[in-house]
């Protein structure tokens, strides 16, 4: 068994109002960002302050409570529709991810479902931010645990290969596709984890490799255009990534590049897997055509830091997600198990 070291919690309620570790800072900075308003928190979700699919629905399930504990009106409908103005500013931060939408779902269902003054209401809807934490934290472990299923058996230790971040810092505070390599270094079954650079913001460079040093987990960084070399040199036993949002069919979003991953994976006959919670899947849409892309700053690829790397004059395209057709990915890793994508209707709850 390996050791693990102290967890990471990216979102933190403490002392009335919420704690960020703030992620555009890291590796070479840490910092813990104070969230008192909804507004700030809109702020931290769209700078990307907070990211993460799991991580930005407790964020902003957190967000729509503080929003609600500065609304003074006392009448229910008045209150009921102040708090609509408020979610709806909200689910505005991020379009893809899922789970935004899914948590303010949450939190609004119960406020209709809770009787009592408002002040009742807000009590309400602190517990169920709280309940939406706990339960993610306790999903992903799940997941990890069942990610354990899909490995080669022993006694191989594995390589394997993650693409941007999707682990405590994008959840509750263990991780999707990097819980699963958490549990495989904690079962004595990683050798080593390789992680995309993941441009243009370069969140497996600076994110995962972090989480991998804090817990000592060996991580080498590469850029993105090298995983298929390092397939071809029989360096990757598997692919796991996480996801924004997953269409019914299991077409899925994730951090632009997973396409291109998944592609080269099939290529080389490396298995590709996606690590995401049932809250992450949308039944309701058919297929990952009708799946809502993200577009960011051209910036995010002009510059890194301070220092342009483009001339003046060029054009620019940065979509953040892409999605990965359902007939590529070898199957879903959820917290009530791992299934095909044709097979997952069959988790609707």
């Amino acid at each position: 068994m390996q050791s693990q070291s102290n967890p990471i919690y990216p979102v933190l309620w403490q002392d009335n109002q919420v704690l960020l570790i703030n992620q555009t800072l890291l590796p070479n900075q840490y910092e813990v960002v104070k969230i008192n308003s909804y507004q700030d928190m809109a702020k931290a979700i769209k700078t990307m302050i907070v990211r993460g699919a799991p991580a930005i629905g407790i964020a902003a399930a957190y967000g729509l409570y503080l929003g609600a504990r500065d609304i003074k009106i006392q009448e229910r409908e008045t209150f009921f529709k102040e708090l609509e103005i408020i979610a709806e500013e909200l689910r505005q931060t991020r379009p893809t991810a899922v789970n935004l939408f899914w948590a303010i779902s949450r939190m609004l269902k119960t406020v209709s479902e809770t009787a009592g003054t408002v002040e009742d209401i807000k009590q309400i809807l602190l517990k169920t931010a709280q309940e939406i934490q706990a339960e993610d934290l306790e999903t992903c472990q799940k997941m990890g645990d069942n990610g354990l299923l899909v490995l080669p058996p022993e006694p191989q230790k594995l390589t394997l290969l993650t693409h941007c971040n999707a682990g405590a810092l994008a959840t509750a505070g263990y991780g999707t596709a990097l819980g699963v390599i958490r549990s495989a270094w904690t079962a004595g079954r990683l050798e080593r984890v390789y992680a995309d650079e993941t441009r243009p913001r370069l969140q497996g460079a600076k994110l995962t490799a972090w989480e991998c040093v804090q817990e000592g987990i060996p991580v080498t960084v590469i850029s993105d255009n090298m995983a298929a070399h390092c397939m071809q040199k029989r360096l990757i036993h598997a692919v796991f990534v996480g996801a924004d949002r997953i269409a019914a069919n299991g077409d899925t979003a994730n951090k632009i590049g997973t396409y291109g991953l998944a592609v080269i994976s099939q290529m080389h006959n490396v298995p590709f897997f996606v690590v995401a919670p049932l809250s992450t899947i949308d039944f309701e849409l058919a297929n990952g055509d009708l799946i809502p892309i993200e577009e960011r700053h051209p910036s995010e690829i002009y510059q890194v830091g301070e220092t342009r790397l483009c001339p003046d004059g060029v054009d620019y395209y940065n979509p953040a997600f892409d999605v990965t057709p359902a007939n590529l990915i070898k199957a879903i890793i959820t917290e009530k198990g791992v299934v095909k994508p044709s097979e997952l209707l069959t988790l609707k709850g």
